[in-house]
């Protein structure tokens, strides 16, 4: 059995009585789901990066632009006296009126076809990188979970600690006034018990900052947090085999693909400045009508234009921004084949980690729950020899130290290893809800 936790607020209340529930793992998850500034944050880049495909879309499709106008119009005609126009002289005031419409479909423009594949990468790394938040958001939604567990066990352990070196001080107290121990024992015992004391101050102090940052995270108040109980049980990684869990994490992991879609867009990237140099061909129709009012035969009229036709453009010369940006596309290009090499690196090692840090922390928590028993002898041996002579009081003040230690470093390594499989799974690209559901039944 693990020794009882202290009753510290340390969840949200999500309108439920703290003295008739104590929060688990999964709540507190929910509620970040819903609360988290950063999770919220890419919740948005998400819907964001979505309108990329329309706006590239948009490039391929027709354009229709309408235009109208009024004019007022103030001529004055002179002509030489005696002409035939010499009638139509003079001042003439009339207002003009006209609209028109046009429409543009692009046939051939390459920069724009490339400008649509971007758009469809685009969409991608915008659903990539917000999968990788939801993992994001469960890593730490299980961090700062097991951070307060650890720092209430810490502040737990440390008061049961500065209680038993309370009752060693009290005990060479008294030992020293009957004589029959040296005034030794009682100045180890005081120093004992003051540096605990700092540490108790200490750890009050971490707690109410892990609180913090919980709280932080589900944006709301905190109440009693579940802890590990019988359910917890320690379970090698599935399969069993690190190559194979590198291999899934290549196939699977969202930092590959995100990288994966950077590199092909950049490759569209190339191709579109590279279509700078290439003629462009649009079919072109437009319709204007035109109306004079007022004035004379010459200026009162209506006219009506249609066309339709095929545009060509031929970029000749830009002052040399062609070239440079399709020199500077495929440099972007070359960075983008070596991030996607780093990232590749990075996730083999931090799969690897991960794994190590499931297997190495099973090896810790079975060898330091056999260090917490041999601990505890040894503390009752050292208290059993102090009574009959053949231990000192510092003998049983480094045995109770001791076995405190260890206690704190077995619920630590404990912690570390349920943080570490999430840690195996989000590596691999696999982590969800059903992996913190899982870690959940160990809490009671």
């Amino acid at each position: 059995m693990r020794p009882s936790r202290i009753a510290t607020a340390v969840m949200l209340a999500l309108g439920i009585s703290a003295q008739s529930h104590a929060a688990d793992l999964l709540e507190i998850y929910h509620a970040a789901q819903s609360q988290d500034a950063v999770f919220a944050s890419a919740r948005a880049s998400q819907k964001a990066g979505q309108e990329k495909l329309t706006q590239g879309r948009s490039l391929l499709l027709p354009s229709v632009n309408l235009s109208a106008n009024t004019t007022k119009n103030d001529v004055t005609n002179t002509y030489a006296p005696g002409s035939f126009l010499g009638a139509f002289g003079g001042s003439q005031q009339y207002r003009s009126h006209g609209y028109g419409v046009t429409v543009t479909q692009p046939l051939f423009r390459e920069q724009n076809r490339a400008a649509y594949n971007e758009s469809e990468l685009q969409v991608a790394i915008s659903e990539a990188q917000f999968k990788l938040a939801e993992q994001d958001v469960i890593l730490r939604s299980a961090q700062a979970y097991f951070d307060v567990l650890i720092a209430q066990d810490t502040v737990q352990l440390t008061a049961a600690q500065k209680s038993a070196i309370a009752q060693q001080l009290e005990q060479a107290k008294r030992n020293f006034e009957v004589g029959t121990a040296t005034i030794t024992d009682t100045h180890e015992a005081q120093a004992r018990y003051d540096l605990i004391v700092a540490q108790e101050l200490v750890a009050a102090n971490n707690l109410e900052v892990k609180q913090r940052t919980l709280q932080q995270l589900v944006n709301g108040n905190i109440t009693q947090l579940n802890v590990l109980g019988q359910g917890f049980k320690l379970e090698a990684p599935a399969p069993a085999d690190v190559q194979k869990w590198v291999a899934d994490a290549q196939e699977h992991s969202y930092q590959i693909a995100i990288a994966q879609a950077a590199n092909q867009l950049a490759e569209q990237e190339v191709a579109r400045n590279r279509g700078g140099h290439l003629p462009t061909v649009d079919l072109v129709a437009s319709h204007n009508n035109t109306t004079n009012s007022g004035g004379n035969a010459f200026t009162a009229q209506q006219t009506r234009v249609t066309t339709v036709g095929v545009q060509l453009n031929l970029p000749l010369f830009q002052g040399g921004a062609t070239q440079s940006r399709w020199r500077e596309a495929e440099a972007n290009l070359e960075k983008a084949k070596q991030d996607l090499e780093t990232t590749r690196r990075n996730v083999e090692l931090q799969t690897r980690q991960a794994y190590l840090g499931v297997v190495s922390g099973i090896a810790q928590v079975q060898a330091l729950q056999q260090a917490l028993k041999s601990s505890e002898s040894l503390l009752e041996a050292s208290k059993l020899g102090q009574e009959v002579g053949v231990r000192t009081s510092l003998d049983v003040l480094n045995a109770q130290q001791q076995m405190y230690s260890t206690r704190r470093d077995l619920f630590q390594a404990e912690y570390n290893y349920l943080v570490a499989q999430l840690s195996l799974k989000a590596a691999a690209g696999s982590l969800d809800e059903a992996d913190l559901s899982h870690v959940n039944q160990a809490l009671h």
